[in-house]
């Protein structure tokens, strides 16, 4: 026999908030593309919470980081300290924001 949605959650917690602590809220709820409840549950209960948008700004670094090898690559190396430097900008970039996610921020 299946469970009710609602039956698996049958308590209710309310919290008096200001306009502007319930904004914040729910957008913070929304950067994660989580619900607000599920995004009150884990932060709560120190779960994970990952921004979606960390996440795309990491894939697109990792994507300017290959497009910047390419360059590297079809130039033959002329432009081999302009391409080093960018591409160690990108990746101390890309491992603040991985070390930003594993500590689940």
């Amino acid at each position: 026999m299946t469970q009710k949605k609602q039956d698996l959650r049958p308590r209710r917690i309310y919290a008096r908030l200001t306009v502007d602590e319930y904004a914040d809220l729910k957008e913070q709820a929304d950067a994660s593309a989580l619900s607000l409840s599920e995004y009150v549950r884990r932060r709560v209960f120190g779960r994970r919470v990952t921004s979606k948008v960390d996440l795309r700004v990491l894939a697109e670094l990792r994507r300017l980081g290959g497009l910047m090898k390419h360059v590297h690559n079809e130039t033959g190396g002329i432009y081999s300290e302009d391409t080093r430097d960018a591409i160690q900008a990108l990746t101390a970039c890309a491992r603040g924001i991985e070390r930003k996610l594993s500590e689940g921020h």
